[in-house]
């Protein structure tokens, strides 16, 4: 069992530790950035990654799996907001109020970031994953109020972080 991301040929795969840290640096930039609708649904699909609520070692997704949208314009925002999350998080976003040091978190951004920059939403067919890619329906725009992060009520009501203190 393995935590992986893939896209575009390319991969990462994380420690479930890893995998933690990596989701959890990512909220906190996902939930500073979001106001689309496609935005809060990308901030779902992360919160789907969650090992908190759906187990270790289960989690990871294709940006294959990713719905980019279907004109030029749509994928090249949707590409853009992705690329800003992970710019943000490399900024160490609210690391401060992480609680420990996430060591490894800038190695994984930095790699996940050449995955997505070299990622060609264009050339893909959408495949369906383990999580598919949420709906308008299920995106995440209710906020944890401790910690200020997004959450997705329609899959579970806490956040990452509140999924982390109960174990």
């Amino acid at each position: 069992m393995g935590n992986f991301f893939h896209g575009g040929g390319r991969s990462l795969s994380m420690s479930n530790g890893g995998t933690d840290v990596f989701v959890d640096v990512l909220m906190l930039a996902v939930s500073g950035l979001a106001e689309s609708v496609w935005e809060y649904r990308f901030a779902t699909l992360l919160t789907l990654q969650d090992q908190g609520a759906v187990g270790r070692g289960v989690v990871g997704f294709d940006l294959e799996e990713v719905d980019w949208g279907s004109s030029p314009g749509e994928q090249a925002a949707a590409k853009g907001f992705v690329l800003r999350v992970l710019d943000l998080a490399l900024r160490r976003h609210r690391w401060d109020e992480l609680g420990y040091e996430p060591p490894f978190a800038e190695g994984y951004l930095r790699q996940y970031r050449e995955m997505v920059e070299a990622f060609d939403p264009a050339g893909t067919e959408l495949q369906r994953g383990i999580f598919p890619f949420p709906g308008p329906e299920e995106a995440a725009m209710a906020s944890c109020v401790r910690h200020r992060v997004l959450c997705a009520p329609a899959y579970w009501e806490a956040c990452v972080f509140c999924n982390a203190s109960r174990h």
